[in-house]
């Protein structure tokens, strides 16, 4: 199968981002109190995401989504629950369906075609540490299964297995393979294969967001963008209209969420501030722990370093809270040139 990524005149980058967008979300699954999925709570949170435009889509049943935790059925439903929101409103749904075996994510890819999800976010398999033939192979045999639009994710911490820049050289050759989500760290390896291939590369690691866009990257999959994709907006616009100063600005002003996000596990961190904030979240499931008063506080702390504030005032949406003292909508001063 292949997929017709663009239309005459259109940039490989251009066709990409018109298909997945520039700022992505990588959504956490919402789950009531008895740690069961939140179906209701999964429109709310996708609602809540992208109601302004800040967010171009969310990326459901990634790492932040607790995939490895999630039944099939569950993951069919977040798909479910965040295209019952985002129909009609061109925005995008992205499914993440990376598992250790080949098979299942076949399965998992087909299920969320079902599901007309816009889009695919393939990890490399963890665990078995396959070889880089077996890894091409793998993603090869899922961007055949369906013609949806497929995303690499490279992230060898997680995944015990790094992708090759010869590997993904090689798997950008697939038609339905157009993108990668980059967590690997490695900025000369990413410079070689945007050189050498027409994959087009979106930032990770939230605190590597700039210095992937600087060597080219379009935008972020970003756990951050719960609580400031305007602000990612505003850097991201920035920097492609050449005011890298502001660019640069908004990232060190950032950094302490970078931090804060990550200093525990990415899910039980974002949890805890959308609970603050009184939105769709619940617990977290086993192995991970949900942040104790400690280190809810530390990030907390973090957040209004930033001047990211999780209290709601009288009169505003949580969106409008989280913008802080910048405001929520001062990151789109300025804003053309297709952002």
């Amino acid at each position: 199968m292949s997929t017709s990524m663009g239309s005459a005149g259109e940039t490989p980058a251009e066709s990409v981002c018109r298909r997945f967008g520039r700022i992505l979300t990588a959504m956490v699954t919402p789950l009531d109190e008895r740690g069961q999925l939140d179906q209701n709570g999964a429109e709310e949170l996708t609602r809540f995401l992208l109601q302004d435009g800040w967010n171009d889509g969310v990326v459901v049943n990634g790492t932040t989504g607790e995939s490895f935790a999630t039944s099939d059925w569950e993951k069919a439903s977040m798909i479910h629950s965040a295209k019952r929101v985002t129909t009609g409103t061109g925005q995008r749904v992205i499914a993440g369906v990376g598992s250790t075996d080949t098979r299942h994510s076949i399965a998992l890819a087909r299920a969320a075609a079902d599901q007309q999800a816009d889009g695919l976010l393939v990890v490399a398999p963890y665990y078995s540490r396959p070889s880089q033939k077996g890894l091409l192979r793998h993603f090869e045999a899922i961007a055949d299964s369906t013609d949806l639009p497929i995303m690499l994710y490279d992230i060898p911490a997680r995944t015990g297995v790094a992708i090759a820049p010869e590997t993904l050289v090689a798997a950008g050759r697939h038609p339905n393979i157009v993108a990668v989500k980059d967590a690997k760290g490695d900025l000369a390896s990413s410079s070689w294969v945007m050189k050498h291939s027409s994959l087009v590369y979106y930032s990770g690691d939230d605190a590597l967001n700039l210095p992937l866009l600087s060597i080219g990257a379009v935008g972020v999959v970003s756990v951050v963008g719960h609580v400031a994709a305007h602000r990612l907006r505003a850097l991201t616009a920035a920097f492609a209209q050449g005011r890298v100063d502001e660019a640069l600005r908004i990232h060190r002003e950032l950094l302490p969420v970078y931090a804060g996000m990550f200093r525990c596990p990415g899910a039980a961190s974002t949890k805890a501030a959308l609970r603050k904030l009184g939105l769709p979240a619940g617990p977290v499931r086993g192995p991970l722990v949900d942040l104790d008063d400690e280190e809810t506080s530390l990030l907390l702390a973090d957040l209004a370093d930033a001047g990211l504030s999780t209290t709601l005032a009288p009169g505003l949406t949580a969106p409008n809270a989280l913008a802080g003292t910048h405001g929520a909508r001062a990151g789109r001063t300025g804003e053309t040139g297709g952002w």
